[in-house]
């Protein structure tokens, strides 16, 4: 384990997503616009697939993110839409 704190995992986690092609290479990725796989994740973040998957589950519950099923593979992608919506309940002082 890395010993990052789970809120800084998850962190990184948005942060990469927001720039997937940035963050991971082409092979990791699927097309444009589909997301990243949680075995992407867990290898930038150097975890087991286990526990990248429990944070992306994590955030998908919470609504930032989405997934998309493409065979056997889950896809995994920011949803700016609800981010930006949680972002003003904040700046509205909750």
């Amino acid at each position: 384990m890395t010993g990052i704190p789970p809120g800084r995992i998850r962190q990184t986690i948005m942060e990469w997503l927001k720039d997937p092609a940035t963050h991971f290479p082409a092979s990791r990725r699927a097309p444009a616009g589909t997301g990243v796989t949680a075995r992407a994740v867990a290898a930038g973040l150097g975890v087991p697939r286990r526990t990248a998957t429990a944070h992306l589950d994590f955030l998908t519950r919470l609504g930032v993110l989405r997934t998309r099923r493409v065979r056997w593979h889950t896809y995994y992608r920011r949803d700016e839409v609800r981010i930006a919506e949680v972002a003003r309940i904040f700046d509205k002082g909750w």
